[in-house]
């Protein structure tokens, strides 16, 4: 997601896209090529990853992760096999983790069940970079986190992260990184969260085509308006904020 020999950096950083649920897809991926995002495409089944890694064969920004969504579990536990298999062609992982909204509570064993996998399976073979959901779940997250992935064996990304202070600085000496979207900071609660995390293990994202600006999906080129939202947020310029995110992904994708 860096940069390569004779490939201008990235500017921009979208460390969590559904890429393959727009209708123009492709086109998306062009975008990202063009605008200089550096852009993790998530896949919320295991079935999915390897058309997804096809349509980014050729692009240098758009890197594909391997995902089981926890929203999906209840219907599609029995491709975590098919996950499994894939793992070791995958560097980068998710969207993975647990859900405990409303919705999705009743399956909340089996996303427990599922995410446990992923973590020992992930830990086993190492260098993973993951991309990880913990609506209503941080804490918990955090467990399976401390249980079965040791930090020297892959790193964790948490995607908006909606946890407390604490469970914020435990995910911090765990050594997470978090990744933040604008919708996150319409919300002073998350706004003086994200204001008091390290500025060193923050990146952006767009986790569109689910978040919306002005009646349309984000894409990934739009994550630039959130890096001028987290600038004012850190008190920072924009170029600052924008080379901080720059230095924070390189460092993680490098460990």
């Amino acid at each position: 997601m860096t940069e390569t020999h004779n490939q201008s950096p990235p500017r921009w950083v979208d460390f969590h896209c559904h890429v393959d649920l727009y209708e123009d897809h492709a086109a998306v991926i062009a975008e990202c090529d063009r605008e200089r995002v550096a852009t993790l495409a998530v896949t919320t089944t295991p079935k999915a990853w390897p058309r997804n890694r096809e349509l980014a064969a050729k692009s240098a920004r758009v890197r594909i992760a391997l995902g089981l969504h926890p929203q999906l579990v209840a219907e599609r536990e029995n491709e975590l096999p098919i996950f499994e298999r894939y793992l070791a062609d995958a560097r980068y992982v998710g969207e993975v983790g647990l859900d405990a909204g409303p919705r999705f509570y009743r399956s909340f064993p089996a996303q427990e069940r599922v995410f446990e996998r992923v973590l020992r399976a992930c830990a086993e073979q190492g260098g993973k970079i993951l991309t990880v959901h913990s609506i209503r779940t941080a804490s918990k997250v955090l467990n399976h986190i401390e249980r079965a992935l040791p930090q020297d064996r892959g790193r964790v990304v948490l995607h908006w992260f909606t946890g407390t202070a604490a469970e914020a600085s435990r995910a911090v000496a765990l050594g997470c990184y978090f990744s933040i979207n604008g919708e996150m900071l319409r919300s002073p609660k998350h706004r003086n969260l994200v204001g008091s995390l390290p500025l060193d293990r923050l990146v952006t994202e767009t986790d569109g085509p689910f978040v919306e600006r002005d009646g349309r999906p984000l894409r990934p080129r739009d994550v630039r308006h959130t890096v001028g939202e987290l600038a004012i947020v850190r008190n920072l310029s924009p170029e600052a904020t924008e080379g901080a995110i720059l230095q924070n992904l390189k460092r993680l994708v490098s460990m």
